[in-house]
């Protein structure tokens, strides 16, 4: 058996005692377990980090850990629209669709769209925009809107790094639906997207929030292990990265676990 061997023999392990603990209630066992899975392992593929801020341990990370992004939409990307859709009834293209109507926007002419997913919001907005780019870091659901025929280029990769570094010309619509639940500062997020946009272009994406009423955290990681985001938070993010809110609803994000995951639709103009 090689040195590699037994560091997979470890992890495993390690991140199998403690599901057991956390499953028997003995939370602080469980944390023990999961942090010594995830020194053997920074990449953090299982979303180590995230399991453990979802129970109630410091610290938060900023984001979800890209490895475990990856790993997750490439696992479910076959089954991802059946389950999405159709079990937990999550709505946000459509719902996108119908607030850009309402705020009497009829067409744009370049739109990304940020974790494109299977294309979903490609799909909805596709009537209303010349030209789509999407990107996703998952290959697999790349592969899968790629088949779809409603873009003009797709790109696999992580989103900030993509923004931040890519030959495209301006876009004066960018959508990020299901994005900022892997997310937990958006800073980077929104500055990237401001260079990418034209002056008065359109950013629309959605959220689950995080209730307010019992803390000051911008963000916190819920017990489904998505970010939650503060609403104060969000329009402070927005106002520093040059954006004004043009709206800002409460939605149902999805069904899970037979109950509603409250959730804001906001749409936003660079100034």
């Amino acid at each position: 058996m090689t040195h590699s061997d037994d560091k997979e023999d470890a992890l495993a392990e390690a991140y199998n005692r403690g599901l057991e603990l956390e499953k028997a209630g003995d939370i602080a066992g469980a944390v023990t377990a999961y942090r010594t899975a995830l020194a053997l392992d920074p990449d953090d593929p299982g979303g180590i980090a995230v399991r453990v801020a979802a129970l109630g341990e410091s610290p938060v990370p900023e984001t979800a850990p890209p490895a475990y992004v990856e790993m997750l939409f490439d696992q479910h990307a076959d089954t991802f629209e059946m389950i999405l859709v159709d079990q937990l009834h999550y709505d946000v293209p459509n719902l996108t669709r119908q607030r850009l109507d309402t705020l009497g926007f009829v067409h744009f002419a370049r739109m990304l769209d940020l974790g494109c997913g299977t294309g979903l919001a490609a799909e909805a907005l596709r009537d209303i925009v010349g030209e789509i780019i999407g990107i996703d870091i998952s290959e697999a659901m790349v592969d899968i809107a790629e088949e779809k025929d409603v873009y003009n280029g797709l790109y696999s990769g992580e989103l900030v790094g993509f923004l931040e570094d890519n030959d495209e010309a301006p876009f004066d619509l960018v959508t990020a639906a299901d994005v900022l639940p892997y997310l937990g500062a958006v800073e980077p997020l929104f500055s990237g997207v401001a260079q990418m946009l034209r002056p008065g272009g359109v950013l629309a994406f959605s959220t689950e929030k995080l209730d307010e009423r019992n803390t000051d955290l911008c963000y916190a990681v819920g017990r489904n292990q998505r970010f939650l985001h503060a609403e104060t938070y969000l329009r402070a993010a927005l106002d520093a990265a040059g954006f004004a809110v043009l709206s800002l609803d409460d939605i149902n994000v999805r069904d899970e676990d037979k109950a509603p995951s409250p959730g804001h639709l906001v749409v936003a103009k660079k100034g």
